[in-house]
């Protein structure tokens, strides 16, 4: 009688177990199905999962960098400094979008070398300058004014009366704004401003400004000549005015800006306070409320944070200019001490040029300054090739197992192919699930894998084997030939695991992918040969088998 069909208590258990362990086998190969062919049952959840292609099967671009260490003083501190390159790099061509990238340090040729490897990029040199490129922000106080260029300011005021003319012939004020405004981030709006209140002890406007709109101009009036201020010259439009909750007076106003002469670096000699983008914690994208323009947030580090509040504590009412790469942003009034380590940028930006900044600020300077020194462009039909060639090479390897297993084993070997095909269907929905990067030579882990796998059940059934030679029942023989081939299986496969770990700890790419790839496919093959090949036979095991022992592969 079969033992898992006792009808005693004990055995009734022991008869459950395997059937819920079936049940979650089942369950779990269908789970997998899904993962890896995420259109059945239409279900899209499932799309989110995929493989990633390495670059030798997807192509894409290798780049080599050389790093400067020359201005590194302390030989000791070259390692720690490198190790921060490559985590700023891999952190850059991360947010830039790049599947899984590989950026690994080198010492060759008596320098120290960043590789950098991006699967499927498109745009290649977008990604060098991502890599390569960090904006310099700092911060500046005013020094002695700057003569302006005579020549220049004609030029800018004769182009500036030419549009007020014609604003006050009746074009459309809007259009004239979006077309002529060098102010970009009100000239998508058409170069509407919000609204503004009059406040003599914190003005929110230029004086110059203020005036026009609050003292000379009536509603839906263009000022009748052109108004100059700190930041060039406007022609200002008054829309309307209204009374806020608080009862002062708030006026709507547009305006068309055309940039002094030397408006990109300011009217001043700017210097250099010694605050800087270094000591950004962190930067957000905003909009201003009212205006509706583009802002971006800084929040300083502890030590950004003390400098800026010495910094506005002795500079209230003065500007401090904003720079980017030498490019002044904007210049606003410090109005009180800002103790809190939070700062405002407002500017010229786009929703876009704004939220491209708060991505690069966020990214970090680099330690050490790095050259590229190499590219390399790995096509995608070469990708595709090696592809094929390795889903061939698996086919094959998979057919040539399973008629080995049938051959040989009979009966569990039958079982043993659809323990493969679960044991596959698993392990490729874990490859898409951690995601695991899969390259040549994870493919030739995962292949290695499946022999391995084969192992295990070899071990297993020759056990049973030798069990049944021996005179044991059939459920005897199988229980004892997984109890023995237990010890073998365990041993061998936890020695080829910390294998792999050394390797995917200590190994560069192309091993660390082969580790990764053999290391997840021993765990799933001891699974397979454990759990599936046994819970299967014991299913399928009963009294009628007992004389056919044929089918296990025994000569009578």
């Amino acid at each position: 009688m079969n033992k898992y069909n006792n009808p005693t208590n004990k055995g009734q258990v022991t008869m459950n177990k395997v059937r819920m362990t079936f049940v979650f086998i089942i369950v779990l190969t269908a789970l997998a199905t899904l993962v890896i062919i995420p259109r059945v049952g239409g279900l899209n959840w499932f799309n989110k999962f995929k493989i990633h292609l390495g670059l030798d099967l997807q192509g894409g671009t290798h780049l080599v960098y050389r790093a400067d260490t020359s201005s590194v003083v302390d030989e000791s501190d070259i390692d720690s400094r490198l190790e921060a390159l490559r985590d700023i790099i891999e952190y850059r061509v991360n947010f830039y979008g790049v599947s899984e990238p590989v950026v690994q340090t080198n010492f060759s040729g008596g320098e120290h070398r960043i590789i950098v490897e991006l699967a499927g990029i498109k745009d290649t040199q977008e990604a060098i300058n991502r890599i390569g490129e960090t904006p310099q922000l700092d911060f500046r106080i005013q020094g002695e004014p700057i003569e302006p260029d005579e020549g220049v300011v004609e030029e800018t005021i004769i182009k500036a009366n030419e549009i007020l003319a014609r604003a006050l012939a009746g074009e459309d004020f809007a259009q004239l704004a979006s077309e002529y405004s060098e102010d970009l981030a009100s000239a998508v709006q058409g170069g509407d401003l919000g609204w503004a209140k009059k406040n003599p002890e914190v003005p929110e406007l230029v004086p110059e400004f203020g005036k026009a709109i609050f003292e000379d101009l009536e509603d839906g009036e263009i000022s009748p000549e052109i108004i100059e201020s700190q930041f060039g010259y406007h022609i200002i439009k008054r829309i309307e005015d209204r009374l806020n909750d608080q009862g002062e007076i708030e006026v709507h106003a547009a305006h068309i800006l055309f940039k002094g002469p030397n408006n990109d670096i300011g009217d001043y000699n700017w210097i250099p306070s010694g605050l800087t983008g270094e000591h950004v914690k962190q930067a957000q994208f905003s909009v201003n409320q009212t205006t509706q323009e583009p802002l971006v947030l800084l929040n300083f580090s502890d030590e950004g944070k003390e400098m800026f509040a010495q910094l506005t504590t002795d500079h209230v009412g003065e500007p401090i200019a904003i720079f980017l790469d030498d490019g002044l942003l904007s210049s606003p009034v410090v109005q009180e001490p800002i103790k809190d380590g939070r700062a405002q940028i407002s500017g010229s930006f786009t929703l876009q040029s704004a939220k491209d900044l708060v991505d690069d600020l966020n990214l970090g300077a680099l330690p050490i300054p790095i050259e590229l020194i190499s590219q390399t462009t790995v096509g995608a039909s070469l990708g595709e090739a090696s592809v094929q060639k390795s889903l061939l090479a698996g086919i094959i390897g998979l057919i040539a197992a399973a008629l080995f297993m049938l051959l040989f084993y009979r009966l569990p070997g039958l079982i043993s192919v659809f323990a493969l095909a679960i044991y596959t269907v698993v392990t490729l929905a874990l490859f898409e699930m951690i995601p695991v990067t899969m390259t040549l030579a994870g493919v030739a882990g995962f292949i290695l894998s499946i022999g391995m796998a084969v192992d295990a059940n070899i071990l297993i059934f020759e056990r049973t084997k030798e069990e049944l030679y021996n005179g044991r029942s059939l459920n005897t023989a199988i229980e004892n030939g997984f109890m023995r081939a237990w010890t073998s299986i365990r041993d061998s496969n936890i020695s080829s695991i910390i294998t792999c770990l050394i390797l995917a700890w200590f190994g560069t790419s192309i091993i660390k992918g082969f580790a990764i790839t053999l290391g997840i496919g021993i765990l799933i093959s001891m699974f397979s040969a454990i759990t599936v090949t046994r819970t299967f036979l014991r299913l399928m095991v009963n009294k009628k088998l007992e004389n056919k022992l044929g089918l296990f592969g025994i000569k009578k």
